[in-house]
């Protein structure tokens, strides 16, 4: 009889247990299943610089990283505020934009940690014909003017370059949202675009244009515009999963230069309110200028980097001189 008690006390024992560690397995699976979150905002709204990101999201490369990632948009102060508070891990920057918030009292803990685009892709549009094919054409033209010190320094180290005298381009502070509009009324002669977007938009459009790039006239302004930036604190506590981030996004961006069509598919489902012509024909552009000639996505090259950062400590653009190779780091990525 004790014998018989023993063993049906022995196999309640064992049934518990093994209840236990199955319970305690399904646990620890559940906990190691639990994805890291990672906020990342945009500099705009959405566009064909962000493709990527969304391809990575629609097709679980995110996901099949760990990661949970939720992609928001810019506040009023502004994507380097919003990620160097550390309210966002990773956000959309301009190398020109970030130089003055990389030193100083004010310096901000952000870094580039991959380009989106391998060449600046900004230059001036105007309407064709009118001799704004080359800078030394501006002279007497209306150009809308943001008003910035870096960017009027730009336009004159062009024009001048070119045997022109930028004392004689008409700058007219204006904002423009709708560079087809503006350029069809008049009001303005000459913009400062992004053409993979904007000078794409004129082509879908119809309207006939001359356009040159800043980095076809002088090289240094073959600066790397737009780029990822990553709150520096978080990086360096959390490197792993940095590099995880920035290998699924990657991931984003070569399926859409493999396959452009559908990756514009997939960002006008996540943005409907876009024109679907625009965003295709955008893509197309865009599928040559993420990677260009280079083998890895997002590489920064630090002799690029450095030479416009040098250029805006020359030009006393930024207050505080920006030391060699400040600002960015290829250490995250594959």
């Amino acid at each position: 009889m004790k014998k018989r008690l023993l063993a049906v006390l022995l196999a309640i024992t064992t049934i518990l247990s093994m209840t236990a560690c199955g319970s305690n397995k399904k646990s620890a699976e559940k906990k190691s299943n639990k994805l890291e979150e990672v906020t990342f905002v945009l500099d705009w709204t959405p566009n064909t610089n962000h493709t990527g990101l969304y391809v990575a999201q629609k097709l679980g490369y995110f996901k099949d990283a760990g990661l949970k990632v939720k992609i928001v948009q810019p506040p009023e102060d502004g994507v380097y505020s919003l990620v160097a508070s550390g309210k966002a891990q990773f956000g959309v920057g301009f190398q020109d934009t970030m130089a003055s918030a990389l030193v100083g009292d004010d310096a901000m803990p952000i870094e580039a940690v991959a380009t989106i685009l391998q060449h600046n892709t900004s230059g001036i549009i105007s309407r064709k014909g009118e001799g704004m094919d080359r800078p030394k054409g501006m002279e007497g033209k209306k150009y809308a003017t943001w008003d910035l010190d870096v960017e009027k320094a730009t336009l004159k180290q062009v024009v001048e370059k070119d045997g022109g005298d930028f004392s004689k381009v008409k700058l007219i502070p204006s904002t423009v949202t709708d560079e087809v509009s503006a350029l069809k009324s008049k009001s303005v002669d000459a913009i400062w675009i992004f053409y993979g977007w904007a000078g794409v938009a004129t082509e879908v459009k119809g309207l006939k244009t001359d356009y040159f790039a800043f980095k076809d006239i002088d090289s240094v302004f073959d600066y790397y515009t737009p780029v990822i930036v990553g709150n520096s604190n978080w990086l360096k506590e959390n490197p792993e999963t940095a590099k995880k981030f920035l290998s699924a996004v990657k991931k984003g961006y070569e399926y859409s230069i493999k396959n452009p069509d559908k990756a514009a598919d997939i960002l006008c489902d996540a943005s409907p309110e876009l024109d679907k012509k625009l965003v295709k024909a955008s893509q197309k552009y865009m599928k040559d200028q993420y990677k260009a000639e280079v083998k890895q996505w997002g590489y920064i090259n630090p002799k690029r980097w450095n030479a416009f950062y040098n250029w805006l400590n020359k030009n006393k653009l930024v207050k505080t001189e920006i030391p060699e190779n400040t600002g960015f780091t290829n250490d995250y990525l594959e």
